[in-house]
């Protein structure tokens, strides 16, 4: 509840820093701030209960908690990664004012009860993003990408608008407490528009998380963008979308799991083919983790298809939130470093391993958690949403993601294959920062870490 206050406060006190000029102290301020808000969890956390707020409609237990903690952990790394992107004395103030404010809606999503926190919450995320990826302005993919988000995502909007508008419309409530005991007492027995609704809802949040055939803005949006926004997306925007899936599907919808669970798993099944194979051809490495980011999706969604309402069920996405996060994190500070003149393409990184070792070294462990290859904690993450799925009617789906997995295995040992076996045109080291040193060595020796021992994850966020 307070991380929440304290997330937007921090927001409200960077847009007034340029008025009080004290702007120059506004990135420290942030980083005490968020450090502060995850001090505010792990309290609450201590002394469990359910924090209701505005009549019910934002409600922090501890699966808003823990998801509240993996955003806040990765936007503390975030933050001190893109410490770059602040610099720029004129646009300072208004890059921290709205990252926080999207920050702001990601929390906002991990504790809603209500149908209009929810809209709230993905508008509040999504609007500064729309700024933010056309944040370069001399740049024109820039531009392109921030219209094209804009675009897509208002076109989502819409359809999670008027799914909203149909599911009142049969219970009455915006309530997801009240609609989950109206599926109870209607015994399977809804009005066809209520069916229409929670497909148009599964539909807008497929959007958000760039699940196939929805995913069509996520590579041009996610190479036209900054590299450190794009980081912003593939990781907080993703864990705060796939929580409000989580409650919305497998709480709230979760009776009607007959109406919603094939085409999920349609949705699925495709994410996982187009996501694979479209990311072995790339020949862009933003491009690719774009890609990629479709397929760990499709995972992700695995868990919600499983409908299994258990303590390992939350466990497991949270770890692979986490894990993802903590990847995706490190792969994109290397690349940030590594193409400073502008070559985002694999060839940039050939030869990584003799001019920066260090860099060289956390990007395989990142390609290799991403990979899902033992050791790290990408191999855990999947192990534990396979064992969510092995007792249901979609085995056919673990098989596919298997063998899709390989071809993942493919395009991310090219990566590492390029640092390491491949010669560099030019010896000249890769400098990098000391902030974004500390990053990478820390989201990697995490990411080894948890690999080795999962309990401690699993059993602190245990729910």
């Amino acid at each position: 509840m307070l991380s929440l206050f304290i997330v937007s406060g921090l927001g409200v006190l960077a847009m007034i820093a340029e008025i009080f000029k004290f702007k120059k102290y506004v990135f420290p301020i942030v980083l005490g701030g968020l450090i502060g808000a995850l001090v505010s969890i792990y309290m609450e956390w201590q002394h469990p209960a359910s924090y209701p707020l505005f009549d019910n409609m934002i409600v922090f237990d501890r699966l808003a908690l823990a998801f509240s903690g993996v955003i806040l952990i990765t936007a503390f790394f975030w933050f001190i990664f893109a410490n770059d992107y602040f610099e720029e004395e004129s646009n300072v103030v208004d890059h921290t004012a709205l990252v926080l404010f999207a920050l702001t809606g990601a929390l906002m999503l991990t504790a809603y009860r209500n149908m209009t926190t929810l809209f709230l919450g993905i508008e509040i995320m999504s609007i500064p993003l729309y700024v933010l990826a056309a944040s370069k302005k001399r740049y024109l993919a820039s531009n392109e990408a921030g219209f094209k988000y804009l675009i897509m995502g208002s076109f989502a909007s819409g359809f999670l608008l008027f799914g909203i508008a149909l599911i009142y419309g049969a219970t009455g409530s915006f309530d997801s407490e009240e609609i989950r005991q109206y599926l109870a007492n209607s015994k399977g027995s809804v009005p066809s528009f209520f069916i229409a609704g929670v497909v148009m809802m599964l539909v807008a949040m497929c959007f958000k998380v760039s699940a196939a055939p929805f995913h069509f803005w996520a590579p041009d949006v996610y190479q036209g963008s900054p590299t450190v926004i794009t980081a912003l997306m593939s990781t907080i925007v993703k864990t705060a979308a796939f929580i409000a899936i989580i409650k919305l599907f497998m709480i709230g919808f979760g009776a009607m799991s007959g109406v919603w669970a094939g085409v999920l798993a349609v949705i699925i099944a495709l994410s996982l083919i187009i996501a694979n194979f479209s990311a072995a051809v790339q020949s862009n490495v933003k491009r690719m983790l774009a890609y990629s980011s479709i397929s760990h999706t499709a995972f992700m969604l695995m868990v919600v298809l499983a409908n299994v309402r258990t303590n390992a069920s939350v466990s497991a996405i949270l770890y692979y939130s986490l894990a993802y996060s903590l990847g995706s994190i490190a792969a994109f500070t290397v690349l940030y470093n590594v193409s400073r003149k502008g070559d985002e393409s694999i060839d940039s990184f050939n030869g990584l391993a003799k001019r920066n070792p260090l860099l060289a070294a956390c990007m395989a462990v990142a390609m290799l958690s991403l990979a899902g290859i033992p050791i790290t904690s990408g191999f855990f993450a999947k192990y534990f949403v396979f064992t969510t799925m092995i007792g249901t009617s979609y085995k056919w789906l673990l098989i596919l993601a298997v063998i899709t997995s390989a071809v993942g295995v493919y395009y991310y040992f090219k990566l590492i294959i390029a640092m390491y076996f491949k010669t560099s045109e030019t010896n000249e080291p890769v400098f990098f920062e000391t902030s974004n040193k500390v990053v990478v060595v820390l989201t990697t020796l995490i990411t080894l870490v948890i690999g080795f021992l999962p309990d401690l994850i699993t059993g602190l966020f245990a729910y």
